[in-house]
């Protein structure tokens, strides 16, 4: 399957049929493939052999995905960036991708960069008599070349950019359409940011399939009344999202299938997936099947997935998060490397075309995680798993990397953020949990000498600080204060130390 190919091929055969639906906003199939070729073209004229990735920065607008493919038809990767990201940390993303070039539809917004950057708005004004009816996809990036490189959460307090090639995005949208029964003309929900993977997951199997995408942006999301107007609107047959917004969304008692009367597949990444949810979604869509489904943004987006049946979740046992894509192998390995016997837990390793092509810039960091197995590229996930009958369960991770409501952090770089922090000696932070997932953050800090009269508001001028470098969601809910923090032998934090006297 070739997914440009794919596109354009919708273009000519039902141009006028519309793929992205945002409020008032519509994108046809032929205005996504004659806008993105125009500037494709205009790229390839600025650029010329010059392939470094670019910045792609804004929320559900419709130009979002013109862009993303004018990129990689121009030869180039796109770093999507969302509009709430903070500027420090896309000042951080600037400097690691060394872009040349960001497209901005709030250009305002963003920080004094050494890449130009480009009002999107104003460049299709620009570009609105210029016509290329018969683009070169000659330009366009190859198989083994990146197509798309997202940022997650870094250890040392930098995210990493996550390079994925043509060649794994195309496995992976190859199994979606080929195992998950989505046929052509599907209505998906796009509610991801586009800067978390998890928006792959509709974007490109509702491109290929000649599919619409119906986006939701933050602002409904904070206005619940406002999000239920549009859902009911949309008609969507594809849900996908982490468990925490079908969670939220199932405050609403009128979330069901007199609501969503077309709803017929819902799929979920980026979190456990709670029995109780599923239990709930059940009942409210009994007519809709619940896939559940695991996997990394470093072997993008999934490669396992699982319909949850009425007797998984009868029997209350957390659920396995599926059986791997048949291009692709799981291997759980002990700390020597080593194949543990079947039902025994290790670390998760994924082999297979899925497998990205390491972080950019970070040879180091490549090298502690990927490598070579059986001459196909392999990816040490550093998830604690076991396989039972060819089926994989998720116990967790190995490290101090979490998932929280769907977004991957490293509790280390919001310790490194915090700790650079005014008034802050010292600092650790702990995900609590609700049940069998992480529900917030608590930061546990010993302060320095402060102007404050209350922790109270010491907390609130640390939040603020926060603000400044960490997305909101990596931002602790909860500030706590004591005059130490248990050390170990080492001279390092003592972790080991039960929760209840760390956080009291």
């Amino acid at each position: 399957m070739d997914i440009l190919d794919h596109i354009n091929e919708w273009a000519l055969k039902a141009p006028n049929r519309l793929c992205y639906i945002h409020r008032d906003h519509q994108l046809t199939y032929g205005e996504l493939k004659g806008e993105s070729d125009t500037i494709a073209q205009w790229m390839i004229e600025k650029f010329g052999t010059d392939r470094s990735p670019i910045i792609v920065h804004g929320h559900m607008d419709p130009m979002m995905p013109v862009l993303f493919l004018a990129c990689v038809k121009s030869g180039h990767a796109y770093i999507p960036v969302d509009e709430s990201v903070p500027s420090e940390r896309v000042s951080m993303i600037a400097q690691s991708s060394q872009s040349k070039l960001v497209f901005s539809s709030t250009p305002d917004s963003l920080p004094l960069l050494k890449a130009e950057i480009i009002d999107v708005h104003e460049l299709e004004v620009k570009l609105q008599n210029s016509v290329y009816p018969h683009f070169d996809n000659r330009y366009a990036v190859q198989d083994e070349e990146t197509f798309y490189i997202i940022y997650t959460s870094g250890s040392t307090g930098k995210p990493k950019g996550v390079q994925i090639p043509r060649r794994a995005l195309t496995s992976f949208t190859t199994w979606m359409l080929d195992d998950f029964q989505l046929e052509e003309g599907l209505t998906f929900m796009n509610q991801a940011p586009y800067s978390f993977d998890l928006s792959v997951m509709d974007l490109y199997p509702a491109l290929i399939s000649g599919g619409t995408l119906w986006a939701i942006d933050q602002e409904m999301i904070a206005r619940p009344k406002e999000l239920f107007a549009s859902l009911a609107q949309s008609g969507i047959n594809v849900w996908t999202s982490t468990p925490s917004f079908a969670e939220m969304c199932l405050m609403e008692p009128s979330f069901s299938s007199r609501l969503l009367p077309n709803l017929r597949t819902l799929l979920f990444c980026g979190e456990t997936l709670p029995v109780s949810v599923a239990k709930r979604l059940k009942e409210r869509f009994p007519n809709a099947d619940i896939i559940n489904t695991y996997g990394p943004t470093e072997t993008t987006v999934a490669v396992t997935s699982i319909k949850i049946t009425q007797d998984m979740i009868d029997s209350g046992n957390p659920f396995p998060v599926g059986r791997c894509k048949p291009d692709c192998t799981i291997a759980i390995l002990d700390q020597d490397g080593l194949p543990v016997p079947e039902g025994d837990k290790g670390e998760i390793v994924i082999c297979g075309p899925s497998v990205g092509q390491g972080y950019l810039g970070e040879l180091e960091k490549t090298k502690a995680s990927f490598n070579t197995v059986h001459r196909m590229p392999a990816y040490h996930t550093r998830d604690v798993g076991s396989l039972i009958d060819g089926v994989l369960y998720y116990f967790g991770r190995m490290d101090h990397q979490i998932k929280l409501h769907g977004f991957r952090m490293e509790l280390e770089e919001i310790e490194h953020v915090l700790t650079a922090c005014h008034y802050v000696k010292q600092a650790i932070v702990i995900p609590i949990k609700s049940g069998d997932r992480y529900d917030h953050l608590v930061a546990v800090v010993v302060p320095d000498e402060h102007p404050f009269e209350s922790t109270f508001k010491l907390s609130s001028a640390l939040r603020q600080e926060l603000a400044r470098v960490l997305p909101s969601y990596m931002i602790p809910r909860k500030f706590t204060y004591r005059s130490s923090l248990p050390m170990t032998a080492n001279g390092k934090v003592d972790r080991s130390v039960p929760l209840k006297e760390v956080i009291q």
